[in-house]
């Protein structure tokens, strides 16, 4: 079989790397091929320098970087139209087409009409839920047309979590057969528990720096507390969050990005992973400080709650910084109840979200659409 990836909309391998974030995207298609559940993967990208990537991939992963006439914004987006013509030798040999998000997925549907062939359309968080969590009508509205467009001319339409479903189902009338969950996995045997914790003063944050978040309130959250915060990530905040640190005087120091390769042997160091976000879909830096053992903390909502058992495999709070601070202080101050979190998140992981068992809901769904045309 043959599987075409199609990028998010003006996404390249290259800011994969950049973010730090090639190491886990690829994964799952390394393990489709050395499974021999595909024997050639083709990644169509917005990336002109994309192809000095493939020497990081394994054989079978073929990128298709975007011609660099199309190279500014305006170009991104003629070319998100034009990429089924542009790019026909390789989409007539493909077997699947499938969406790394809906951002994009026009490309996928329209290659899929022309060409006859069968369409995933894969979506790790729901754009519209985002959309309408921020207050932005206008996204909003933008990214509903675009799901109603994409899940329309799906052949399976393959979401993270129930809820995703159930909202997916309920919106757009999308019958359920056609409709699976994969859920993001995780590298159970790479993220593992492997050494004493370096640090037993401070705790940690991995994700982008951004108002989803709520990582003003984690900082809030410091003050009148002993303990240090250290942040792994870049956004648009990174100089407003330094600011703010810096005016109450607490302990935080921004990392920024770092490979994903490279996150046990941090998660590691830490006794606490703390997740502040108002919203979420279904956080892979969660599961992967679970995977590692931390004892983790995170907010009473959507995405999150899915995944902590609260008091079990880890502590729910509120978003405001009084539950958060409330919270790290329960956890901080408690080395068993730290340490019994930490097992319970581990063997959670292990047992529902290991690799393994999403490569094999992954080669379910290839099986199904392959049936239906």
């Amino acid at each position: 079989m043959k599987l075409s990836l199609f990028f998010t909309f003006g996404v390249s391998a290259k800011l994969w790397k950049e973010k730090g974030l090639l190491d886990r995207e690829k994964f799952i298609y390394e393990k489709l091929l050395e499974s021999g559940a595909a024997n050639k993967i083709y990644w169509f990208t917005y990336g002109i320098a994309d192809k000095e990537i493939e020497k990081e991939l394994i054989n079978g992963i073929e990128i298709i970087p975007m011609p660099s006439i199309y190279r500014l914004r305006i170009g991104k987006l003629f070319y998100s139209f034009l990429m089924p013509f542009v790019q026909r030798k390789y989409i007539k040999q493909t077997d699947i087409l499938k969406t790394n998000q809906i951002n994009g997925s026009w490309t996928a549907v329209l290659a899929s009409k022309l060409y006859g062939k069968p369409l995933v359309v894969r979506t790790g968080w729901t754009w519209s839920r985002f959309r309408l969590k921020s207050n932005n009508p206008v996204l909003y509205r933008l990214a509903s047309l675009i799901e109603r467009m994409a899940y329309r001319n799906a052949d399976a339409v393959v979401v993270t979590t129930q809820d995703d479903a159930d909202y997916i189902s309920n919106r757009y009338r999308k019958s359920a057969d056609k409709l699976m969950i994969v859920p993001n996995y995780v590298d159970t045997d790479m993220f593992s528990v492997t050494d004493k914790h370096k640090y037993d003063d401070k705790f940690v944050f991995v994700g982008r720096l951004t108002e989803q978040k709520n990582l003003k309130n984690l900082i809030l959250a410091l003050q009148g507390l002993p303990y240090g915060l250290d942040i792994y990530g870049d956004g648009d905040m990174q100089e407003e969050l330094a600011q703010l640190a810096g005016s109450l005087k607490v302990r935080v120091d921004l990392k920024g990005n770092v490979p994903n390769s490279e996150l046990p042997e941090i998660l590691n160091q830490y006794p606490l992973f703390v997740l502040p976000s108002f919203y979420e879909g279904m956080p892979k830096a969660l599961l992967e400080a679970m995977s590692c053992g931390c004892a983790v903390i995170g907010t009473d909502v959507d995405g999150i709650r899915g995944l902590i058992r609260d008091g079990v495999n880890g502590i729910l709070c509120n978003t405001t910084h009084e539950s958060i601070r409330s919270a790290i202080e329960k956890v901080m101050k408690d080395n068993e109840l730290m340490e019994r979190l930490g097992k319970q998140a581990r063997s959670f992981v292990v047992e529902n979200y290991s690799l393994e068992n999403v490569i094999a809901d992954e080669i379910n769904v290839h099986k199904k659409v392959c049936n239906v045309r």
